[in-house]
């Protein structure tokens, strides 16, 4: 499958967008999902020829992914995809302490019962799933669980600010759950969160999620050096 194809997966001309951004949109998923190799070139008149477009929309959106770094352009060669490094990682995972934090220690002073055991009930479907080797449906409940605590605590703005890095979120989430002995590690960690949340413990919750964090970024790095991204 060749660039075209794989970022037209991605791209929905239905919705209320200009072009330029739905192609910007396409292009930055389909590279941090890693449908695009790091160091293949993107050729602007081709795509725009492929994709029946202009070429003015392909060239906005290379140029957002070069001011985003996810691009660089190498004279003589063009727009070259650069991927997410593991300073990416670092930064990324520095941002989400503070973010998830507290985001999840508003929501848990927004949560009822019934919440409690909404949250509690998602935790024990996400372990059954992990001992029926369900990988996928995991890595979507994992999912689940962060959105229910950013959609819970009534920080519209908060919530917007991870709307942003949701796709380095989903690639960093692909890279390490697909572990079995990182998935474990995970599941456990998200309980204790769920019982510090219970207790409203805030100095215990902020260490249990620095700790999940550092321990994800550990095992990250690791993967990364192993598939040599540096």
């Amino acid at each position: 499958m060749d660039i075209t194809e794989v970022v037209s997966l991605h791209m929905d001309i239905s919705q209320n967008k200009p072009l330029k951004e739905i192609i910007y949109e396409a292009m930055r998923q389909s590279i941090l999902m890693g449908e695009i190799p790091t160091g293949t070139r993107i050729n602007e008149k081709k795509f725009a020829e492929q994709t029946n477009t202009s070429r003015t929309p392909v060239r906005y959106a290379l140029q957002k992914l070069c001011e985003e770094k996810l691009v660089d352009y190498v004279p003589g060669n063009g727009m070259i995809v650069k991927g997410i490094s593991q300073k990416d990682a670092k930064e990324i995972f520095e941002i989400r302490k503070s973010l998830d934090f507290l985001a999840t220690k508003n929501t848990m002073n927004h949560m009822d019962d019934v919440d409690f055991q909404h949250l509690d009930a998602l935790l024990s479907y996400t372990e059954k799933k992990n001992e029926a080797g369900e990988v996928d449906e995991v890595i979507r409940l994992f999912s689940e669980f962060n959105q229910f605590i950013y959609n819970k605590n009534e920080m519209p703005r908060l919530h917007s600010i991870v709307i942003g890095i949701q796709d380095y979120l989903s690639y960093f989430r692909n890279l390490s759950l697909y572990s079995k002995e990182r998935r474990r590690a995970a599941i456990g960690d998200h309980r204790k969160i769920f019982y510090a949340m219970q207790k409203k413990d805030e100095e215990e919750l902020e260490a249990l999620i620095n700790r999940h964090l550092d321990d994800s970024l550990f095992f990250i790095l690791e993967e990364m050096k192993r598939r040599e991204i540096a």
